[in-house]
């Protein structure tokens, strides 16, 4: 998929998240989405490629960045914690969506506990109805 697409269906799935919005703390060319002011994601461009940043558990960036060349340490973050996914290889729409959410879910952990919109451990399944 290209660049713009990866940007699109990102910023279309960070948007349906709960208590998420979209900033633009670092200026034009670099769109946020946080949750209750915790970043979780940067829409941007790296040397004129669109591309996603992401949290990810550093375990499960390490395990991304073998099995997907699209997948690439974080641009400008902590690259334990952060990954970029990048627009021309094998990524699906639904892994995308996928990523974005486990982001979101990884800020959402971090917050106390009264202050989560959702309950990390369950709302996966209560987004699928099961």
């Amino acid at each position: 998929m290209d660049g713009t697409t990866l940007q699109e269906i990102a910023h279309a799935r960070a948007l349906e998240l709960p208590a998420s919005g979209m900033e633009w703390p670092f200026g034009p060319g670099a769109e946020v989405a946080k949750v209750l002011g915790r970043m979780f994601l940067l829409l941007t461009e790296v040397t004129g490629e669109h591309v996603v940043v992401l949290k990810a558990e550093p375990r499960d960036a390490e395990v991304l960045r073998a099995m997907h060349p699209e997948i690439t340490p974080g641009y400008h973050m902590n690259k334990r914690h952060w990954i970029t996914l990048h627009p021309g290889g094998a990524l699906e729409a639904e892994f995308v969506r996928e990523l974005v959410t486990d982001s979101y879910l990884l800020v959402v952990e971090s917050l106390p506990r009264a202050r989560r919109p959702v309950d990390p451990a369950t709302f996966l399944a209560a987004e699928s109805g099961a």
